[in-house]
């Protein structure tokens, strides 16, 4: 475990620059436990690349942290739970609060995660006000939020699963080309992820070259 959060330190301090969704690893509060914990439970995604929009709720009678609203609500969604505890990170503090409390500032010109609408949260509705006058977008409770997600949700799941599988193609050929083989296989990026990073299969390989490895391990290629 201290041998993968080492190599992320690294990762995440080089790729971070110029990332608005990022944060240095050591400000990212991360929820959730074990081997996969620095990554989204849904697309892989290394949390502290995608930290102002996280998320993290109780799902299936565990605390899961995402890079996004979507992956939580897509958890849920693959388990036929519903989500319980929801936290958003506020981005005034950079702190997971009660994300039923949280005013969301939704389509601002800043990037969306897992998603072409992007979603912001704050702790006050002075905060989100402010971001949405420099950077546009409409203020949303959470309620209203979580309607919008799920009411879009197969469709947005549908265009990320193209997306995914043409990363998952180059994936393929950056893994045969660059990485160890191996014959495990994988129930998710995340775990792939971790398992590559832990053993150095691809040696330093990071960002969109190592995501993509992971989705094509985890079975992402297939439509």
């Amino acid at each position: 475990m201290k041998k993968i959060l080492l190599i992320l330190v690294a990762i995440v301090a080089v790729l971070s620059a110029g990332n608005y969704r990022a944060v240095p690893m050591d400000k990212a509060q991360i929820l959730q436990s074990g081997k996969t914990k620095m990554f989204c439970n849904v697309c892989g995604m290394t949390l502290p690349m995608f930290y102002k929009t996280n998320h993290a709720a109780t799902v299936n009678g565990e605390t899961k942290q995402y890079c996004s609203i979507h992956c939580m609500f897509e958890d849920a969604m693959k388990h036929g739970v519903e989500v319980k505890d929801p936290k958003v990170v506020d981005n005034s503090t950079m702190k997971f609060m009660d994300a039923t409390k949280a005013y969301y500032v939704v389509g601002s010109n800043k990037p969306g995660t897992m998603s072409m609408v992007s979603k912001y949260a704050f702790g006050t509705k002075d905060a989100a006000e402010k971001f949405a006058k420099e950077y546009g977008g409409k203020i949303m409770t959470y309620d209203k939020v979580a309607t919008l997600v799920k009411k879009n949700l197969k469709k947005e799941i549908a265009a990320i699963k193209k997306k995914q599988a043409k990363m998952a193609m180059m994936g393929k050929k950056a893994y045969e080309k660059m990485c160890k083989m191996t014959d495990k296989r994988f129930d998710s990026p995340a775990v792939a992820k971790a398992y590559v990073v832990e053993n150095k299969l691809c040696g330093n390989l990071k960002g969109k070259k190592l995501q993509a490895i992971a989705l094509y391990l985890s079975g992402k290629g297939k439509m």
